[in-house]
Parts: C-alpha cells; sequence; structure tokens
C-alpha cells in the first residue's frame, strides 16, 4: 500500500488525528505538505522529516479562500502537485444550546469545518483531473448523522461534508479521483482526553467496543484510502467507531438530557 512520489496535503495537522494522518501518510512514502494555523504543526512537520520524507509548512485560514490558494501554490512550489487532499481541519468548541448560540460562532463553525474543505478540494482538484489522479478524504464525524446535543453547528457541518463528498464524486470520479468520507466516533484525542470524566465514561460504555478509538487507527482507514489499491471505493461514507455509529451518543450532562 505504498504511496511513493505521491504528494498529500493536510489540514489541521498540529495534533491528534490530523498528525496521525500525516505520519500515516509519510509513513507509507507521502512527502506531505501541512497548513494549519497553529504553531504547533512545525511538530508534525519535523516528524515527518524524521521519517525521510519531505515536508512543507504553511500557516493559513482555511476558511480564507485567498489564503488558501496562495497555500496551496506554495506547496506545490515546493513539494510539487497534491495528489491526495486530507480535509481534516476542524474546530470543535461552539457548544450552546440553539437558542443560545451566537451567530459568531456559527459562522466561523461553517467556515473552518466545511467551507475549508471546499476552498482546499477546489484549489487542487483541476491539476489532479489533468493527471488522471486524486484522492480526496473528508474528516467527517458520526454526529453528521446522528447529531450532538448542544453542538447543533459542529454537526450540521460534519454532515454539510458528506454532501460535499458525494458532490466531488459524481462530478470528478471519471477523472480517476476518489472522494470518500471518514466519520470518526469517539476518538482518543486531546479534546476528547480533556473531557469531564463521567461523559466520556458514559460514552465509552455505549459504544460496542468499549473503548475510545485511536487517532492512528483513523489514520490507516485514511492511509488506505489514499492508495491505489482503493481507486474503487468513492463516495463512501465510513464509520471508524467502534461500533458507536449503531447507538446514540448524548455528550449532555444528566441534567440536562433529563431537561432540567
Amino acid at each position: 500500500m505504498g504511496l511513493g512520489g505521491r504528494i498529500a496535503l493536510v489540514s489541521g495537522a498540529a495534533r491528534g488525528i490530523g498528525r496521525a494522518i500525516a505520519l500515516a501518510l509519510a509513513g507509507d512514502g507521502a512527502d506531505v505538505g501541512l497548513i494549519d494555523i497553529d504553531k504547533g504543526v512545525a511538530e508534525t512537520a519535523a516528524a515527518v522529516r524524521g521519517i525521510g520524507r519531505r515536508s512543507s509548512v504553511v500557516h493559513a485560514d482555511v476558511s480564507d479562500a485567498d489564503a488558501i490558494q496562495v497555500a496551496v501554490a506554495a506547496i506545490v512550489a515546493e513539494l510539487g502537485a497534491v495528489d491526495l487532499l486530507v480535509n481534516n481541519a476542524g474546530i470543535v468548541n461552539n457548544i450552546a444550546p440553539l437558542t443560545k448560540m451566537k451567530q459568531a460562532a456559527w459562522e466561523r463553525e461553517l467556515g473552518v469545518n466545511l467551507t475549508g474543505a471546499f476552498n482546499l478540494a477546489r484549489a487542487v482538484i483541476g491539476p489532479m483531473t489533468e493527471r488522471g489522479f486524486g484522492r480526496i478524504v473528508n474528516i467527517s464525524s458520526v454526529a453528521a448523522r446522528g447529531g450532538l446535543f448542544n453542538q447543533t453547528g459542529y454537526a450540521a457541518t460534519k454532515a454539510g461534508l458528506l454532501g460535499l463528498t458525494r458532490g466531488i464524486t459524481l462530478e470528478y470520479a471519471r477523472f480517476g479521483i476518489t472522494c470518500n468520507a471518514v466519520l470518526p466516533g469517539l476518538i482518543g484525542t486531546e479534546n476528547v482526553l480533556g473531557m469531564p470524566a463521567d461523559i466520556r465514561d458514559r460514552a465509552v460504555a455505549q459504544t460496542p467496543a468499549r473503548r475510545l478509538g485511536t487517532p492512528a487507527e483513523v489514520a490507516r482507514l485514511v492511509a488506505f484510502l489514499c492508495s491505489e489499491e482503493a481507486g474503487f471505493i468513492n463516495g463512501a461514507e465510513i464509520d471508524i467507531s467502534g461500533g458507536g455509529h449503531l447507538n446514540t451518543l448524548v455528550l449532555g450532562s444528566r441534567k440536562e438530557l433529563a431537561g432540567g
């Protein structure tokens, strides 16, 4: 499942799932461009180089279409044309009931989680079409289907990624490009490990696997979808949740769920 000679671009790779994806792609032989506003992404780039692959970093906001055009051009100039795009950048800190959700917070979440993926896909799809090869993986969430308590914005943006995935597939599959969505459940990232223990433990108890997933497990799935072997998997929505997508995991307090 080698990716030797391929150029990957991963957004939101400073830590967690994004960092694990960047390292998995590098481990399979790809050179990796990284786009993030978090300065910690430099550590991911250093880790990629430690594997023996090239890496290029651009600090840019994925919601800014003009900045993304410049960022992608800079990565292409340094590494070469992008073959593999992983849209991982996302924010999860807009937590409020619908009536109390601030307009600016809703728009920011929409801009990063959904418009960001659109901006990056649009920036790389033309050259992919010309070369007759491309892989795009959108990191969605099980919340795209089941929703998420007090996180309507997050769930809506992750559901929007599914529509984006389907549209790209319908338009570009004929050109040798695949576009798939990965829907993680409860993964042991820094954010999840920092959740209140009672909420996290209750969610784990409702997961058939009875454990958290790991960023590395998500990364291996993404690496496969970027490979030659996955060329006929297109427009797919793949859950990686330990069976958690079969339940309705409501990450709210007992008081809230009781209507208090």
